[in-house]
């Protein structure tokens, strides 16, 4: 398999599965799909966000923070070891224990030699309904990064970073050239269906919009099933430099996409829409700021 050395295109693959409850047959599952996706010949394969166990968080319970592990550990041993066999880098999305009482939502990167090439843990929590995730998981304290594979310099978010077009910018100001968000998000129970159009057609747009802005791959790993209360809505996708949609899954079933992503497309979208360049770095201090007050509201 060509690396990036001689290759003019990145083929990448999205694993969108059902989860049980228990980890080992999820970790089996997959294994097994990322084995599939290589066979396709898939060179960096990402999994869906928490895919060790279904997703935990819609109920704040202290028993659940047994499903959490070191990293490394179990797990990125073994998948460090199906990346080398395989020859891809796998994205995978894990409920980090760092030390006792401090836990975090962390995506790591194996390379092609089986080494953790990086890892980011999650920044931004949500606690809404059925999301408790700031009962698990602390703040990320690693900032953005690209992270130098065999395939490429690849950036890594996670679901609930997907609507901070701050952290697309940063990552991708750090060279990434492809942004993958290993996600968890459905429609809530009771939901009326406009309503959840309109919420599946804002997360779709302002990925598509991360693409566009930044002149990136957008690469996004979707649950799929209904867990507990929630209905996890698929439809897994990947966005070109131009904001295109070019691969997406469905919203009912367990599917492997593989998409070939041209590297040649992020310098050409970049030369045409020069964003990068035409930023007003020296206007930008407010971005620091929570909010910005007038001085009659102060």
């Amino acid at each position: 398999m060509a690396n990036r050395k001689d290759s003019e295109s990145v083929r990448v693959g999205l694993v969108q599965m059902t989860c049980e409850p228990e980890p080992e047959p999820n970790m089996e599952k997959a294994v097994a799909r990322v084995r599939e996706a290589a066979g396709r010949g898939a060179q960096v394969v990402c999994l869906q966000e928490l895919f060790r166990s279904q997703y935990f968080c819609q109920k704040e319970d202290i028993d659940l923070f047994k499903l959490a592990e070191p990293i490394p550990g179990d797990s990125t041993e073994r998948l460090g070891a199906l990346a080398c066999e395989l020859n891809v880098v796998i994205v995978a999305s894990l409920f980090e224990k760092r030390a006792p009482g401090l836990y975090h939502n962390t995506a790591v990167l194996l390379d092609t030699d089986g080494r953790v090439a990086g890892k980011y843990r999650k920044m931004h929590i949500p606690d809404d309904p059925l999301f408790y995730e700031k009962f698990y998981f602390t703040p990320g304290d690693l900032g953005f990064a690209s992270h130098d594979t065999a395939y490429g310099k690849l950036g890594a978010l996670v679901c609930w970073d997907q609507w901070f077009p701050e952290a697309a910018r940063l990552t991708a100001l750090a060279g990434a050239q492809f942004l993958f968000y290993p996600t968890a998000i459905g429609w809530l129970p009771d939901e009326e269906q406009e309503m959840n159009d309109a919420q599946h057609e804002a997360w779709q747009t302002i990925q598509r919009a991360h693409a566009i802005a930044n002149g990136v791959y957008v690469v996004v790993a979707n649950r799929v099933g209904r867990e507990g209360s929630l209905q996890f809505w698929g439809q897994s996708f990947v966005v070109d430099p131009f904001g295109r949609v070019i691969a997406k899954a469905s919203a009912d079933r367990e599917e492997i996409l593989v998409v070939d992503c041209p590297l040649a497309a992020i310098e050409r979208t970049r030369q045409n829409w020069p964003f990068l360049r035409d930023r007003r770095i020296e206007s930008y201090q407010g971005l620091s700021h929570r909010f910005l007050e007038s001085p009659a509201t102060k």
